[in-house]
């Protein structure tokens, strides 16, 4: 075995022995708060909070109680202007947003396990404030470039290092109760820390813990955290330690420990304290991003939207007119019918491409920028059929929400066919739909050459078939006049709310009799069947009614045909129950049941680590064959929904796995599914919703996710403890692949895998062709990849990685993603100073009076002449006006002049500034009373910004 095999099998068995012990655990605990639970607690609150502030600033009321009885639907209906009101809501998105920072949260334990300052272990309080400072600056600039992905996961991390503060350390036993602001701050000193040669601990007796801190520390009210390590027992003379089974420091005098991670730990008495504060620090630090970022932003960072996006990949070339123009059409019905409403699309994203040519995405949020763009999209050019609409593709995946529904309209086949694993990894990743619009896909390419070559293959076609079947979405047929009729799917998928309730695909297909479950909750009803002409079927209500597909329009449902597709408006009024659609055809074929419903569900693949505090990480790529796969399901939309069962069906209707359910707190779920068989599997869910009814009796439903989990006997697995990169440099990215039976990984495994390396920004990387297993190398090998960023890459661009490994026979491949953020070293760390220059007195000492009169305050505002300077000033408390001019300062220096005005009926104001980099600063005036009274309360801090602002001028 070789050295760095050596290595790595010791990691390896490190990682999985340690099992997260050094901090909240970090998914998953009986007894204990976990990160998972302080993270969701914290967004839950500061969500709420904002929409609280939004809807007082917009003159409607939100009556919702910030405490730890929220939930993601609570606040999704708090969030909702009374114009809402109509419209069926949907919290998956707002739940995907919160389960991916509370994921990357706990990989910190799984990536950084014996990283010091990740956790504040060994008094690295300093090394830890970076991190979290530098984290919390690439959030903002990642916001500020619209990447909400790949700001969550930077979040994650953040929030787990911030939250270890408060059970490793001893602030909590210091009788602090309220978080540690300097953390968040950089330009605030850290102050009372233990100096590395004073004696903080005794040995605990007995292993009893609780008076182990020396009086004099706590007298002093010193800062210390504890020691920790797996292989030394060694540690400073009288210091602190961690604690535990695991922490050999403990071992040595003082014995014992002060760690809070769970309610056994040394200090676990503490731990609810801990975990308290743990959550208001994360809720302050939330804040902090807030106000750079401002609400809107922060609003689509956390997920929180009603709509779904509008996202169009689209052939630009000679034979695409009629395309384009009906792509324009629908897209402006869409924008034209929403506009204003809650439904109208939260985002906009285009990708144009062609040959050679692909992008660049247009992603918006203005409607009238999409429509321009769009506008603008001419068919030319063109010959050779093949075009880059795989490549297209790759850009819309990453830079829409995850499962977003992409639409993608050519009339030609992929040139750049090779991406097809990439794609279909990144479907998996973002569970993203997709579906194509295909027009003359069999024929000839209309004002082009008729040769042979021109025309697209049912290889070609299958390509797109298999894309489609991979993510849940359709290959739609159609010639050129009917693809009016089928971009009505488009404007179905585009409502609020939508949820998939039944659906799959049969290649080859065979007569077949399908079953679904129609709830009360549904409405708007429709299937979709794909097929040949020669398709027939029939529809059967709960009632025992019927309707053939000979009948256009019947007692069930409304249809229209256009090429391949049948799609059929369903009338389910009082008719809920089992109903059936029988398929006859021998040729392949799809049955999608859609509708809308607030009850849904979101699924992620976990994997467990084994040893004395079992918990769970979230897993990349997919599940082995043959062994467990485990998921983290959540229930949405309401507090009353019941998961009563999962189940893994796979696309021929052959096999079907029920797996075992463990509800693990709130509205989640475990999974466990043993021993999976290779294949291609969807996720069914069954539950009950006990507050649907005004009666007793709860309302089942079924659901189903799109996306297709594929096993594999391949396990790629690369671990990056750190995913940001400065613009001009190169990074290396390890990686390993092995085989693996029956879900573990084969000893004596040999072979060759072809290696697929690939990034969305087409940045230069570097990656081997193939991957080769040896005799006798344990069954693995490992390689690295090497990404080079451009050093005109903005900060705060996402960069998303995938490497992919196929066996010799094309038959198996297996994939890990990873998300790299670009992120400029941030060298202006000073907040904006804000004074208050006057403030008026002119309000009556009468609350009755209040109405007819106005009050005034003016401050100066500045970043100095070192800083990025200031980008935008806000009111975050006061419904008044603002207005702002700009003077030279004395050095030279821009002075914003803010003057506000306000009613005197509302005498308290609270003033943002925010530099170009995130920093912010505020002041404000704070009154006795609201409609009375003119004291003027400024802080002792703002006093201080103030003659540091007198000073430097």
């Amino acid at each position: 075995m070789t050295t760095r095999h050596t290595v790595q099998l010791l990691v390896a068995v490190v990682l999985s022995v340690l099992c997260l012990v050094q901090s909240f655990q970090p998914l998953i605990s009986r007894k204990s708060r976990t990160h998972r639970e302080i993270t969701q607690a914290a967004i839950l609150r500061k969500t709420a909070d904002v929409c609280r502030d939004i809807a007082a600033s917009e003159g409607w009321s939100t009556s919702v109680a910030v405490d730890d009885s929220l939930s993601a639907s609570k606040v999704q209906k708090a969030c909702s202007s009374p114009t809402t009101a109509a419209f069926l809501l949907s919290s998956v998105t707002y739940q995907s947003a919160i389960a991916s920072i509370y994921f990357s949260n706990a990989m910190v334990d799984t990536v950084s396990t014996l990283k010091q300052e990740h956790h504040f272990d060994n008094e690295t309080f300093k090394a830890g404030r970076d991190l979290i400072t530098a984290g919390v600056a690439a959030v903002k600039a990642s916001v500020k470039q619209e990447e909400y992905m790949a700001g969550r996961w930077i979040l994650g991390r953040v929030c787990h290092t911030l939250q270890d503060f408060y059970s490793h350390s001893n602030w909590v036993e210091l009788g602090n109760t309220a978080p540690y602001s300097a953390l968040i701050k950089p330009d605030q000193p850290l102050e009372n820390l233990a100096d590395p040669v004073t004696p903080t601990c005794r040995g605990c007796v007995g292993g009893d813990c609780s008076n182990n801190l020396l009086p004099e520390v706590l007298k002093k009210r010193l800062l210390t955290s504890g020691y920790f390590s797996m292989f030394s027992s060694s540690k400073p003379a009288g210091k602190c330690s961690h604690g535990g089974p695991f922490d050999r420091t403990s071992e040595q005098d003082p014995v014992g420990g002060i760690s809070k991670d769970e309610v056994q730990s040394s200090h676990g008495s503490l731990h609810l304290k801990a975990a308290d504060l743990a959550v208001r620090a994360t809720v302050e630090l939330l804040e902090d991003i807030r106000v750079a970022a401002g609400d809107k932003h922060f609003l689509r960072l956390m997920g929180l939207s009603h709509s779904s996006v509008l996202c169009i990949v689209i052939d630009t070339t000679g034979s695409m007119s009629d395309d384009i123009a009906e792509a324009k059409r629908v897209s402006f019905e869409i924008i034209d019918g929403k506009r204003g409403t809650p439904q109208e699309p939260s985002a906009y994203i285009l990708v144009p491409f062609n040959d050679p040519s692909f992008g660049p995405v247009i992603r918006t949020t203005d409607a009238d920028v999409f429509k321009n763009s769009i506008n603008k999209l001419h068919a030319r050019d063109g010959g050779d059929a093949p075009e880059m609409s795989l490549s297209a593709l790759q850009l819309a995946l990453t830079a829409a929400p995850p499962s977003s529904e992409i639409f993608v309209f050519t009339d030609a086949a992929a040139k750049d066919f090779h991406l097809k694993s990439t794609i279909t990894a990144l479907i998996e990743s973002t569970k993203s739909v997709v579906s194509f619009m295909l027009t003359d896909a069999l024929a000839s390419r209309r004002r082009r050459k008729r040769s042979s070559a021109n025309k697209m293959s049912q290889a070609d076609v299958q390509l797109y078939r298999d894309l489609a079947e991979a993510s849940g979405g359709q290959a739609i047929e159609v010639t050129k006049s009917e693809l009016s009729q089928a971009t009505t799917v488009i404007k179905d998928l585009s409502l609020s709310a939508v949820v998939t309730v039944f659906q799959v695909a049969r290649n080859p297909g065979r007569p077949e009799k399908f079953t679904f479950t129609v709830d009360g909750s549904l409405r708007n009803l429709t299937a979709y069947i794909t097929g040949t002409s020669s398709l027939t079927f029939s529809l059967t209500s709960s009632k025992g009614i019927s309707q053939s597909s000979s009948q256009p329009s019947g007692p069930l449902a409304s249809l229209t045909t256009a090429g391949n597709l049948r799609r059929l408006s369903l009338i389910t009024d009082s008719q809920s129950g089992s109903w059936e659609i029988s398929v006859n055809s021998n040729d392949p074929y799809s049955v999608k049941v859609i509708g809308q419903s607030s009850s849904n569900f979101i699924y992620n693949l976990v994997e467990a680590h084994e040893g004395a505090h079992r918990d769970f990480s979230l897993k990349e790529g997919r599940p082995l064959s043959g062994g467990k796969a485990k998921l983290l399901v959540s229930a949405t939309g309401s507090d009353t929904v019941k998961v009563t069962e999962v189940t893994l069906i796979d696309s021929f209707g052959t096999k079907e796995v029920k797996g075992s359910l463990q509800p693990v707190g709130s509205d989640n779920v475990l999974v466990t599914f043993s021993a999976v068989p290779a294949g291609q599997f969807v996720v069914c869910l069954k539950g009950e919703d006990s507050g649907s009814t005004s009666t007793s009796t709860s309302i089942s439903f079924q659901r189903q996710a799109s996306t297709h989990i594929k096993t594999s006997s391949i396990l790629v697995t690369a671990q990056v403890s750190n995913t940001n990169v400065e613009p001009g440099s190169t990074i290396s990215i390890p990686f390993t692949v092995a085989t693996a039976i029956n879900g573990v990984i084969d000893d004596s495994g040999t072979g060759t895998f072809k290696m697929q390396v690939s990034n969305d920004r087409g940045y230069r990387s570097t990656s081997p062709p193939a991957i080769t297993i040896a005799a006798r190398s344990g069954g693995k090998a490992d390689g690295t990849v090497t990404l080079t960023v451009p050093a005109s890459a903005a900060s705060g661009t996402e960069v998303i990685l995938t490497i992919a490994a196929e066996n010799a026979a094309a038959a198996d491949i297996n994939y890990v993603v990873l998300r790299f953020s670009v992120v400029a070293k941030v060298t202006d760390i000073t907040s904006p100073v804000c004074q208050v220059v006057n403030a008026s007195n002119t309000c009556p000492s009468s609350p009755s009076l209040c109405a007819s009169s106005q009050w005034e305050l003016i401050a100066n505002l500045t970043d100095g002449i070192d800083g990025t300077g200031i980008e935008r000033v806000t009111i975050l408390r006061g419904n008044g006006t603002l207005t702002t001019g700009t003077v030279a300062g004395a050095r030279g220096e821009n002075i914003i002049v803010a003057t506000y005005r306000a009613s005197c009926c509302s005498q308290n104001v609270l003033l943002a500034a925010v530099d170009r980099v995130g920093n912010v600063g505020v002041c404000g005036r704070e009154t006795a009373t609201s409609t009375g009274g003119h004291t003027l309360s400024l802080s002792f801090s703002l006093w201080i910004s103030g003659v540091i602002f007198l000073l430097l001028t």
